[in-house]
């Protein structure tokens, strides 16, 4: 009755449990949610062709702009090789469909996006650690080198140049992931690593969810010049083309004055929080697990001193009124026992507070 793909996909851990965060009282870690009142207050005048057909690489004014901020960061993206996508979880599937075949190799990342998992099993891949020294080992390799989701990583500029390098000699496709780039609060390299692969086969994608507005499911695309036609075909069988509405939206704001300077305070406002969440993690969890505060992105990686199979614990955790997402729906085969990743950015103080105390309880309970 269905085809043979449904029988690989699972459902979606991080939207089963986004599902129950409107319960009073819920604190929840688990998705990566920016935090409510950095979302912005829309007051723009709708215009009509705002309400009308698009063309399926996006809106030609928005392109360019998303073009001239790539081309800023040393990326091969002229305005006809960018595309507006419905989310950047679109652009995930858009390249696993072009790509992937049931037992096509996908070198990946351990741990890595869950969602990007969900989508390359559905085509059936068959999964093969990234050596960020080495060959991949695959005709495509998946990477979320800056504030990598969930370990909030960034990875060196020799690391960079080194995966580059292996791409282009090995002809692997690199499909670079990159929602957090703008959320930085330390220093590190986030140069792009397919800016450095002329000459090779790329596709690099970000989003504006982080920085503006996941409600309106927007995202970007760009890729070489041999790939770019066929995502383009892809998108018009799926959607003909992203909202319309979401893309002036997005597009007023990239021209306000004050965009600049709403991505500092941003910046600021993250690293605020994401400060005080390693203080009340020294409280609460010293002892427990250890971490690393990361440089950027919304999440922590903790690795549990007694380790566990944390899924095991989340349904009591969620009883008590706390969501967080176990590390090892990370991870493409074998999963590491012990981890979680904890979002920061959503929870206030008090919230943070009273969630990492009945955490750490919970770990307790459990130990005796």
């Amino acid at each position: 009755m269905f085809s043979q793909r449904i029988a690989s996909l699972r459902p979606s851990p991080i939207r089963e449990i986004l599902s129950v965060i409107d319960r009073p009282g819920m604190v929840s870690f688990a998705g990566g949610l920016p935090a409510s009142e950095t979302l912005p207050h829309l007051t723009h005048s709708i215009a009509p062709t705002s309400l009308q057909y698009g063309p399926s690489e996006g809106d030609p004014e928005l392109r360019t702009l998303v073009s001239e901020q790539l081309r800023a960061l040393g990326l091969d993206a002229p305005t006809e090789r960018v595309m507006i996508l419905s989310g950047s979880q679109q652009g995930i599937d858009l390249v696993a469909k072009l790509f992937v075949d049931p037992g096509t190799p996908v070198a990946v990342e351990s741990p890595t996006y869950l969602a990007a998992l969900q989508v390359f099993r559905l085509y059936g891949a068959a999964f093969t650690d990234l050596n960020w020294a080495g060959s991949p080992g695959a005709p495509l390799a998946y990477v979320v080198p800056t504030f990598a989701n969930p370990t909030g990583r960034c990875a060196t500029d020799g690391e960079r140049n080194s995966l580059a390098h292996a791409c282009l000699d090995s002809d692997t496709t690199l499909f670079e992931d990159d929602p957090y780039r703008e959320l930085a609060y330390e220093p590190c390299d986030r140069a792009p690593v397919t800016a450095r692969m002329g000459g090779g086969s790329w596709v690099y994608q970000g989003s504006f969810s982080k920085t503006f507005a996941p409600g309106l499911r927007l995202g970007f695309l760009t890729a070489s010049e041999d790939l770019f036609p066929q995502l383009v075909m892809l998108k018009q069988a799926v959607d003909l083309h992203s909202s319309t509405l979401s893309q002036q939206l997005v597009r007023n704001a990239l021209t306000d004055p004050g965009w600049a300077s709403r991505l500092d305070q941003l910046a600021s406002f993250y690293r605020t929080r994401r400060d005080s969440f390693d203080d009340a993690l020294r409280r609460h969890l010293g002892g427990l697990a250890e971490w690393e505060a990361p440089a950027g992105g919304l999440f922590f990686w903790l690795r549990l001193t007694r380790p566990v199979d944390t899924r095991t614990l989340l349904a009591t955790a969620i009883d008590r009124g706390v969501a967080f997402m176990p590390g090892e729906e990370f991870f493409p085969d074998r999963p590491q026992l012990g981890t979680m990743r904890l979002n920061f950015s959503h929870a206030d103080a008090d919230a943070t507070e009273h969630g990492l105390r009945t955490l750490a309880q919970l770990l307790k309970d459990h130990r005796a």
